[in-house]
């Protein structure tokens, strides 16, 4: 499963990094859901896969969908149940942190041990 985490982080950092991710879902009229994801609220609104290819673009999933070694159905999938958790990880005070911008791979890592790996 980490490889799995690696993989989306470093896609995230290969799109422009975490700001040019949030930016693209915005844009892609996914803001509603993406401010459940940045909140400190409990619970993060779900997104489907359709709705993040969307967004993000179908040749960008594909290109998840290589790193993975998967389909781009599957990638979007694997996106819509994870993307959610690793943002979230990621804004702990609701925006994402200075280290996470500069550094996604190593801060994601971090975070993500602590909190989906327990």
């Amino acid at each position: 499963m980490r490889g799995k985490y690696q993989a989306i982080l470093s896609w995230v950092e290969e799109q422009g990094g975490i700001q040019v991710l949030l930016e693209k879902l915005q844009s892609g009229g996914l803001g509603a859901i993406l401010s459940t994801w940045l909140s400190n609220q409990q619970g993060n609104q779900p997104v489907s896969g359709e709705q993040l290819e969307s967004a993000l673009g179908t040749n960008a999933v594909s290109d998840l969908g290589q790193k993975l070694g998967v389909d781009t159905s599957t990638a979007s999938s694997l996106l819509a149940e994870q993307l959610p958790k690793i943002i979230d990880a990621l804004s702990p005070q609701g925006e994402v942190s200075a280290q996470a911008n500069n550094d996604l791979l190593s801060a994601g890592m971090e975070l993500l041990k602590g909190k989906l790996f327990r």
